[in-house]
């Protein structure tokens, strides 16, 4: 796991430009770093040795020179794929998976990306040919961003690396503020940095003289089938061992993040590593630390726990929100920066949960196709009707539910955590032309518009939760301690499974993923296969309400700042109607004020 960067232009003074460009994300890869410079092109990488600790060293080249490559990931089947390329005759002078990339790009050139299971962010350079190729995995587990300006193309694992560069033009996208509010994160492909483009999940780019073009190799797709739920389960058993199996690769000690759920017990379960890290709270109803010990104990394995106390939290809010490039407002996102810290101490590499719900069916909303049937037999043009008024009306539980069932899924779902409705959002943004959500989710609903509704809510919660919120949380929290994560369900064989499940393996009357609780119940020791969902929780809601934290917001509400972007007297009112207890907005309060946060660190005139 590792760092990279780098440009394309003819003007001098490179090599002082990309040693800034690689300071900036050191932080990812303390291990080591490395330069290929030349009159039209400089790489960089900061690496972290995870596999061939003595000789996987970056920029790495072919035997002929003409090839070098900077690589961010690990590639699973590299022991694999290096006896295929041994077979057709390639030689190899290391054992890292970095040199089985190289001869997969010689072999099979673009098409290298359909042979690689695994994470990864890389930059193949074709020194012959001046020809860059950059590739991200299919699941978006690795960031990479790229931008052009004053004719410099330039990339890298994180956007801060970028802001360095002379040729760099540092403007606000303002456009996505409304957007923002409601996903509380950044859903579009421009990042908050205008003409910033992060290169999107199973996609690839080529750039060559003075252009680029982008290639999507692969989508996630769900075909469900019939199937009987035995064979199910057992080719889940299946999948999931071999996959944990695989994610174990490694010259260093693999520990796991360990929370209260079925997710991360049935990792543990199967991969019976020596330490596990759990964080929680004071407040018992936030608090998953019992339940994880109850789990490592009955495994036999060590947990390491921490209680995060508020003003740990929020002393360590503004760093976090640098290290995350951009606004992210899921308060989980802070939780894991402290699970990272006290896994960093004993570990380089961890396994993490992510991605089971989204693959086998585990949050709450999909249940509504079962739980709330009962109100789609009313005829649509009633149901539509009744949208209508609800959305005139304030924003609470049972309006909402009269809001989202009277319109198509395509109209108003953008998946599992939506703060704000857009014409809320819209109410309280002072600024102009904002993107509407429905744009931005547009081209996904109908590139599955054939599908089940549930399948349709997990690619829209795939991929603007999943890889925009979660996996970039997971990534900035890990790599800012350099510590690299691993998600075993994000995997090639994981996959093959979970896109064939038919519904009733994903949701029923009873509970939200069965069809995995199943699977896990035959390792897990304990009663986590059929815990509820909690994710990461946060006593966000009672701190907003207390007075240190209520004044910290309000000032920020306050400023010319938050007068620029937003309606004061109405964001304002937000935070005094939930410390009063009159409405629930501390989502809406806090997605605002990590937006200021982010601001003050990325724009701010001193």
């Amino acid at each position: 796991m590792c760092g990279i960067a780098g440009f394309v232009n003819k003007k001098d003074n490179k090599d002082e430009i990309i040693k800034s460009m690689a300071d900036k994300i050191a932080h990812r890869g303390p291990d080591g770093q490395g330069y290929y410079i030349d009159e039209n092109i400089a790489l960089a990488h900061r690496r972290l040795a995870i596999i061939d600790l003595n000789t996987g060293a970056q920029p790495m080249y072919s035997k002929d020179k003409n090839i070098v490559i900077v690589f961010n990931g690990e590639i699973y089947n590299y022991l694999d794929l290096r006896k295929e390329l041994k077979d057709k005759g390639y030689k190899f002078q290391n054992k890292s998976d970095t040199e089985v990339i190289i001869y997969g790009y010689i072999e099979w050139k673009e098409k290298v990306v359909e042979h690689l299971r695994g994470m990864f962010a890389f930059a193949i350079y074709d020194i012959k040919n001046k020809e860059l190729f950059l590739a991200r995995d299919k699941w978006g587990i690795k960031p990479l961003y790229y931008a052009m300006f004053n004719d410099t193309f330039m990339f890298a694992s994180e956007i801060k690396s970028l802001l360095v560069h002379p040729d760099f033009d540092k403007k606000l996208n303002e456009n996505i503020l409304s957007a923002y509010l409601c996903f509380n994160s950044t859903p579009t492909t421009e990042t908050f940095f205008k003409g910033v483009y992060r290169l999107e999940p199973g996609t690839t780019l080529k750039f060559k003289n003075g252009k680029y073009k982008i290639n999507k190799y692969f989508q996630v797709d769900f075909e469900p089938k019939n199937q009987k739920m035995d064979d199910i389960v057992e080719n889940i058993k299946k999948a999931m061992e071999n996959s944990v199996t695989y994610h174990q690769i490694s010259d260093v000690e693999v520990g796991s993040f360990l929370s209260s759920g079925i997710d991360s017990s049935y990792l543990v379960s199967l991969s019976r590593p020596d330490k596990t890290y759990t964080v929680g709270y004071d407040n018992p109803k936030y608090d998953e630390i019992k339940y994880a010990k109850d789990l490592t104990d009955k495994l036999n394995i060590s947990n390491t726990s921490k209680k995060i106390t508020k003003k740990e939290y929020m002393d360590n809010f503004e760093k976090i929100m640098y290290y995350m490039d951009e606004p992210l407002a899921d308060p989980s996102a802070i939780a894991l920066y402290f699970v990272a810290e006290i896994a960093s101490k004993d570990v380089k590499v961890v396994f993490s949960g992510e991605g089971a719900d989204e693959f086998f069916g585990g949050y709450g909303t999909y249940l509504e196709d079962i739980t709330q049937s009962w109100y789609m037999k009313i005829p649509y043009p009633i149901r539509h009707v009744g949208a209508m008024i609800a959305k005139l009306l304030p924003d609470v539980r049972g309006l909402n539910f009269i809001y989202r069932r009277g319109q198509h899924l395509k109209d108003y779902n953008i998946g599992l955590g939506r703060v704000f409705r857009d014409e809320e959002a819209n109410k309280i943004v002072r600024l102009k032309n904002q993107i509407h959500t429905k744009e931005i989710v547009a081209s996904l609903y109908d590139d599955y518009k054939d599908k089940d509704d549930t399948s349709k809510r997990q690619v829209i919660d795939y991929y603007y939760w999943l890889v925009k919120d979660f996996l970039h949380a997971v990534d900035r929290n890990t790599m800012m301690f350099s510590l690299e994560a691993r998600t075993p369900f994000l995997d090639d064989e994981v996959y093959k499974i979970a896109r064939t499940l038919p519904v009733s393996a994903k949701i029923n009357n009873e509970t939200t993923k069965p069809a995995l609780r199943q699977a896990a119940k035959s390792v897990i020791p304990n009663e986590s296969y059929k815990k509820k969902k909690l994710g990461f929780p946060v006593p966000l809601r009672e701190w907003i309400k207390e007075d240190d934290l209520y004044n910290q917001i309000k000032v920020k509400f306050e400023s010319k700042e938050a007068n620029y972007f937003f309606k004061q007297k109405k964001i304002l009112k937000l935070l005094e109607q939930h410390k009063a207890g009159k409405k629930d907005c501390y989502k809406k309060v806090w997605t605002i004020y990590t937006f200021l946060v982010w601001y003050d660190i990325y724009f701010k005139e001193a």
